[in-house]
């Protein structure tokens, strides 16, 4: 729906940066924005940092300056800065065998399974064959054992698959068995990250955040899917085959994020899917890791590794899942013909609906963008793309 009323847009701009606030304004005036944030980090400096529109369509309650949304496979981004952290502290090395630091994990043909090609979607573990609900996602533990059990779709780096929802629970047990608190990797995101930077994400909503900050995010209509995406996506979302079908819609699939009474589902951890936070806690987050790091005390080596090359699988770029190139390095997505953003030593994640954040080295720019009105593209949705472009002009 397209509320009339005045347009309502907060914030500042820095000098040299009026285009992004002009883009802003034209997504909602030409390309059907209802709420939104933008925000940009560069060298430290917040030179961005834009809201505006309606919060809660129902309601006609404003945007504000804290207003909250839930970023979808934006989240992933996160999910990868704590294995990062992980890695700047000696826990973790990349190349390494997954079961060297979970043992349990070196089951049904996965014990050379190495950290580095799960983190690319390469270890063929994008569905699972046991039943995983939300009690199950509640229980670490139960969520481990079936974890460990499950037998991989081809040998690890056969094959490219996205690991739409299942990477973050893989990720997250990842993180217990190397932390030295054994916390899951929500709490550890809140304790590492999100305090020491003082930004509002989260991994873990907790019960106590008003639902006045949150901007619901509906799921997008089954018939909007069907005109807008590619044949071979909608026919792979209707089989339950698929591997589209399996990574994305079946078990758990995507909508056990959703709560009547509380917007979003409280005190659960999806890392792949589940966080929630402003455009300006994306941006500055990575624009920590777009500099030397030191808010967090990352070492220069694990920034060299991130700002690498993605390396393919034996079967190069292609994406099972997502029908098309795509290239993935240690949890981010890296630029690619079929999504482009920064340059090529950039590392970010896109979410589903929209929101993009994005850590550019070369640039020292950190970037971040949220909507509560879902997109349909799977190349960059163009409130996204037009904002990037006036930043770049």
């Amino acid at each position: 729906m397209r509320l009339e009323r005045p347009l309502n847009i907060e914030g500042y701009v820095s000098s040299g940066y009026e285009a992004v606030r002009a883009a802003f304004a034209e997504n909602f005036q030409r390309r059907g924005e209802l709420g939104a944030a933008c925000c940009v980090f560069r060298h430290g400096e917040k030179v961005v940092d834009l809201w505006g529109g309606v919060r809660d369509a129902t309601s006609g309650d404003e945007w504000k300056e804290d207003t909250m949304v839930v970023v979808h496979s934006a989240s992933k981004g996160f999910a990868a800065m704590t294995l990062a952290l992980a890695h700047s502290r000696g826990w973790l090395d990349y190349d390494e065998r997954v079961c060297r630091y979970w043992p349990e994990f070196a089951q049904a043909g996965k014990e050379q399974t190495t950290v580095r090609q799960l983190l690319a979607h390469q270890a063929g573990l994008f569905a699972f064959d046991e039943p995983v609900d939300r009690e199950v996602i509640a229980d670490p533990d139960r969520l481990a054992a079936i974890m460990a059990r499950q037998r991989p779709a081809w040998p690890p780096g056969e094959r490219q698959a996205y690991h739409a929802i299942s990477l973050g629970f893989y990720q997250s047990e990842l993180l217990r068995r190397i932390d030295p608190a054994h916390r899951t990797l929500g709490r550890f995101f809140a304790d590492e990250i999100a305090a020491p930077l003082g930004i509002d994400f989260y991994l873990r909503i907790p019960a106590s955040l008003p639902n006045e900050r949150l901007a619901p995010l509906p799921p997008i209509s089954r018939w909007r899917v069907i005109r807008a995406m590619p044949w071979r996506v909608v026919l792979d979302a209707f089989n339950p085959r698929s591997v589209l079908f399996r990574s994305l819609i079946w078990n758990p699939g995507t909508g056990f994020y959703l709560d009547r009474e509380r917007v979003y589902a409280r005190e659960l951890e999806a890392p792949s899917g589940l966080g929630v936070g402003t455009a300006r806690a994306i941006a500055k987050a990575y624009g920590v890791f777009a500099s030397d790091g030191r808010e967090l005390e990352l070492r220069a080596d694990t920034l060299a590794a991130l700002a690498a090359p993605a390396t393919p699988s034996r079967h190069g770029f292609f994406d099972e899942c997502l029908r098309a190139p795509a290239k993935f390095s240690l949890g981010f997505m890296k630029p690619s013909e079929t999504i482009g953003f920064g340059h090529t030593t950039a590392f970010g994640a896109p979410g589903a609906g929209g929101a993009m954040g994005y850590a550019d080295p070369e640039t020292g720019i950190g970037y971040g963008y949220v909507t509560n009105r879902m997109g349909t593209s799977l190349q960059g949705d163009p409130r996204d793309l037009a904002l990037r472009a006036a930043l770049e002009s």
